[in-house]
């Protein structure tokens, strides 16, 4: 199969933004992640920081990765139900060490547990329009399922948004000791994030996949359509996403994030917001792709994406490396926090543009897709990656 190198690009620009987001789960107590006032009023630094990445990258660059995962499991249907649930089965057993033994923020479990049904619906629906507006509905009914949450709640904050004294403590201690305690800790974040995705991310979740897979069908993810299209595409779609959204920033800002109204109600308008800003972020690839491929950096953020699972896994090793081993938790600011994702990002990027002078594919991608192979009883095609 002939790779999309745009889509390499958009997967690398992915995986890097999804650093954006997960760097206050490594680096702040598991709260502050839609929480800034965890600990009280927040500095002006660190309100307008939370701002900007609430604006542009909160819910975005997850999502366009879940766009692109349905995306790909739309050209992997010709290899067939056997392939698939075996490559998706090996996710979830990578996703469940990584998440158990590695880092909570895991987000592969998560995938492959609604990839298993997603590729089926994928497969099933015969209307490239009909799957669309039914991952759209589906999308849809996550962000009800939030609403109702807001509804029902009984307005006081529970531990996991405004964390007290002894639990700052107890979650420091196990992050940075290691061991039985940590794992039984990550397991805590394991069974919450399993309700949650039941609950109601799963529905986001698959409804984006689904959407991913009908846009790749129609030819729209392969980049079939005029520059033209492409560039309407994304003034409509990131400039309706914005005004969605600001209102909410200035009134959770305003409100001090106060749980009664930003716990669940005033979170709906990014998650509305988060599939059309994504696919604006695409359709820009798109619409500029000659001149963006002429560009150095545009080939070593496609060398990113080729190795998604393998950058993506790194960038745990490294922050939990310097959160945990040397002690960096809690010690930084939003703002501060920022410059460690440009390492991280320069390391990701060197990283995948020399190994991939000398391999076909990233590490964990090579071994993820022998797994595959042996589960389905099929041969993979020759890689020099081993």
């Amino acid at each position: 199969m002939q790779r999309n190198i745009t889509l390499d690009f958009i997967r690398g620009l992915a995986v890097l933004g999804i650093l954006l987001l997960n760097i206050s789960g490594f680096a702040l107590p598991s709260a502050a992640y839609l929480n800034p006032a965890w600990h009280g009023m927040p500095s002006v630094s660190d309100i307008w920081t939370w701002a900007i990445l609430d604006l542009f990258a909160q819910v975005k660059f997850l999502t366009l990765f879940a766009l692109l995962f349905g995306a790909g499991l739309q050209m992997l249907l010709p290899r067939g139900k056997r392939w698939l649930q075996s490559r998706l089965t090996w996710l979830a057993i990578i996703g469940f060490i990584h998440a158990v033994f590695f880092w909570e923020g895991d987000i592969l479990l998560d995938y492959a547990i609604i990839g298993l049904i997603a590729w089926r619906m994928i497969r099933d629906v015969p209307s490239t329009r009909s799957l669309f507006h039914t991952g759209a509905l589906l999308y849809l009914v996550g962000v009800g399922v939030l609403l109702i949450f807001s509804l029902i709640s009984n307005g006081e904050p529970n531990r996991s948004w405004l964390p007290g004294v002894a639990d700052l403590q107890y979650e420091t201690f196990w992050k940075l000791s290691g061991g039985w305690e940590a794992v039984q800790g990550r397991l805590d974040h394991l069974s919450s994030s399993l309700l949650a995705l039941g609950a109601q991310y799963g529905w986001q979740l698959a409804g984006a996949m689904m959407m991913g897979g009908a846009l790749m069908r129609s030819g729209w993810l392969r980049g079939e359509f005029s520059a033209r299209h492409y560039r309407r595409v994304a003034l409509m779609l990131i400039g309706l996403a914005l005004v969605i959204q600001i209102p909410s920033i200035y009134l959770q800002w305003y409100l001090r994030w106060d749980f009664r109204w930003t716990g669940f109600l005033l979170q709906a308008p990014r998650d509305l917001a988060g599939p059309l800003q994504a696919l604006g972020y695409a359709a820009l690839c798109f619409a500029y792709w000659p001149q963006l491929a002429k560009l150095k950096l545009t080939h070593a953020i496609s060398c990113v994406g080729r190795m998604a699972l393998s950058n993506y896994l790194l960038q745990t090793l490294l922050c939990t490396t310097l959160f945990y081993r040397f002690g960096w938790f809690m010690r930084l600011d939003r703002l501060q926090l920022l410059a460690v994702v440009a390492v991280v990002w320069a390391i990701n990027i060197l990283f995948s543009f020399l190994w991939l002078r000398y391999f076909r594919q990233g590490p964990l991608e090579w071994l993820w897709r022998k797994l595959t192979a042996l589960a389905a009883g099929s041969q993979p095609e020759n890689s020099r990656a081993g």
